[in-house]
């Protein structure tokens, strides 16, 4: 075998390797939606009720939250809970304008006879894990509701949520989230759908078939107690609550999701501030997974929580594998050709048979999660599209969060943006405040490389029988890059403290 031979050989078996992964991962999708509807009716009921009320300490973390402050602040008031069973913490790290919101904001409620305190930091240790773990020092509450900048709380989300604290091996109940600005656009319409299936079926099948889940950083509450016990937050990875999750869980803890109960809270509007979003969110998990898979596999828990942590915890290499398929896909095609001499039309049809089950796998568990939340199934199937072309647009980026976190790179809590959008009319944005500046990046530029390259790729596929299978999947995942760098590019050239977005005429 000459040295052609053998890189030809080498580029088919990392593309069908990747091929294999991608398809696991999306047979446990599939295991995902089964353990929904199989686990559904276990609704957790709280076993008493608790008389007088437990004492809660409600945390709101901010770090230049200018856009939202005051209104988080006053709508925690509006809580339907004693005054004297209450207490607020403001924890405010912030640098610019945000400090004075929060205080005079602090001093008008507490004015109005609420127990509000205001705890600002000047180093900003440990980012929002800091925050957090600096303001149980002071917290008097027995449990620790925590709420981002961007929500607005329910009034009556404590009523509803803290008797399932009866149960002494309870240690958090989850909310879920609902967004407000659903419907302003393409990409909130897509990042809505994406989270509806991590709340309906991920949470659901998790929490109620007795396997492991995660708490989502805020919109719920934890037992003080539990958080001690785990060894409290620690901000060594970027995900610090998907961290403590599997750290109070491996102690023996229990988790309550409520998805009856939402949260509702703001999409990132464009594509810089999802993109942010998403790197942290990939980079911490990767982080937590070489922390926390060791332990989990070596502990004395079920097999069946095993499995599903592993599945749970290295879901974030799906960017890295896809990264490699979209790569690999049309060279394989070609060398496989070129060895038979034609197209392995066999071989092909695996190819695609792996691909369209992958799909109809996240189309069945999207559907699943809109049809119990709205009873509307086909928005799903309508949006199928859109959603894998943006999963893949997004994959160079969340893989370049994998290998920062695999080869141990540092890099500080970049927050998500808040815009401050209403839940008037599902959207817009509160004017005012200063964004932070864009900074260039060449991501952008691959992005739109790789679009390029699967553009042609689809009309080069055109011209043979394995074109007629595999380029509508090209040209999904080329639109992907091209949507996923145009708006990149678009964010970088609005004025700082704009937002940018796509036209109205794309929003539904």
């Amino acid at each position: 075998m000459n040295l052609l031979e053998l890189g030809q050989s080498f580029l088919v078996t990392v593309y069908t390797l990747a091929l294999v992964v991608v398809s696991m991962y999306g047979l446990h999708r599939w295991v995902l939606v089964i353990l929904y509807f199989r686990h559904r009716k276990n609704v957790p009921t709280p076993p008493s009720t608790f008389d007088p009320l437990p004492r809660v300490t409600v945390q709101l973390p901010m770090f230049n939250e200018s856009l939202v402050a005051q209104r988080i602040i006053e709508q925690t008031c509006l809580i339907d809970y004693p005054r004297d069973r209450m207490e607020i913490q403001v924890l405010d790290d912030s640098t610019d304008e945000t400090t004075e919101i929060c205080r005079r904001t602090v001093e008008s409620c507490r004015a109005r006879g609420f127990d509000v305190s205001f705890v600002h930091r000047t180093n900003r240790q440990g980012y929002k894990a800091g925050a957090l773990e600096n303001g149980l020092k002071s917290a008097t509450g027995e449990f620790v509701t925590i709420f981002d900048a961007d929500f607005i709380p329910p009034p009556d989300i404590l009523q509803r949520s803290v008797h399932y604290f009866t149960d002494p091996k309870v240690c958090v109940v989850q909310t879920r989230w609902e967004h407000l600005n659903r419907n302003d656009s393409l990409l909130t319409r897509s990042q809505a759908m994406f989270l509806d299936g991590h709340f309906m079926i991920e949470h659901v099948a998790r929490n109620r078939s007795d396997r492991f889940m995660s708490f989502n950083g805020t919109a719920g509450t934890w037992r003080r107690k539990a958080i001690e016990d785990a060894g409290g937050w620690r901000n060594d990875t970027l995900t610090e609550d998907l961290d403590l999750s599997y750290r109070a869980q491996l102690k023996g803890w229990k988790f309550v999701f409520l998805p009856e109960l939402a949260s509702p809270a703001e999409l990132p509007p464009e594509m810089d501030a999802f993109k942010a979003q998403q790197f942290r969110w990939t980079k911490g998990g990767a982080q937590t997974a070489l922390k926390m898979l060791p332990r989990l596999l070596l502990s004395k828990a079920p097999l069946k929580v095993k499995i599903e942590g592993f599945f749970h915890l290295t879901g974030f290499t799906l960017h890295f594998y896809m990264a490699l398929l979209v790569l690999l896909l049309f060279p394989a095609a070609c060398v496989r050709a070129s060895a038979h001499g034609e197209v392995n039309v066999w071989l092909t049809l695996f190819d695609m048979t792996v691909f369209t089950l992958a799909t109809l796998s996240a189309t069945v568990f999207y559907a699943a999660s809109q049809f119990q939340l709205f009873r509307d199934w086909r928005t799903a199937f309508k949006f199928m599209p859109m959603l894998m072309a943006l999963g893949v647009g997004m994959c160079i980026s969340n893989t370049k969060a994998i290998f920062e976190a695999v080869l141990g790179k540092r890099s500080e809590f970049v927050r998500t943006p808040k815009y401050g959008c209403s839940s008037a009319n599902g959207g817009g944005v509160t004017t005012g405040g200063v964004r932070p500046k864009r900074k260039n990046h060449w991501l952008p530029y691959v992005e739109m490389g790789f679009g390029i390259y699967l553009g042609a790729c689809a009309l080069l596929s055109m011209a043979s029988v394995w074109g007629l299978l595999g380029s509508p999947f090209l040209v999904i995942f080329a639109f992907g890059f091209f949507y996923v760098s145009v708006l990149s590019f678009q964010a970088r050239r609005e004025p700082v403290g704009t937002v940018a977005s796509e036209p109205v005429a794309s929003r539904q």
